[in-house]
């Protein structure tokens, strides 16, 4: 995930009062997995389909 999209996820996480572990919870991940995508240590294919679901949950083109 680029920087400024993991950016734009933690800005609409506060803007929401929503906490990581509530939008991991949505995803069916871990809080720790989810922190990875955020950070850009995981990027395969099924992290994406995860990044394209972040998107669409929190409002994010």
């Amino acid at each position: 995930m680029s920087e400024d999209l993991s950016i734009r996820v933690r800005n609409e996480l506060y803007k929401r009062k929503m906490k990581h572990a509530e939008l991991a919870k949505m995803l069916e991940i871990s809080a720790p997995y989810l922190s990875d995508i955020l950070n850009g240590k995981r990027t395969g294919p099924r992290a994406q389909e995860h990044v394209k679901h972040i998107r669409k949950i929190l409002g994010i083109k």
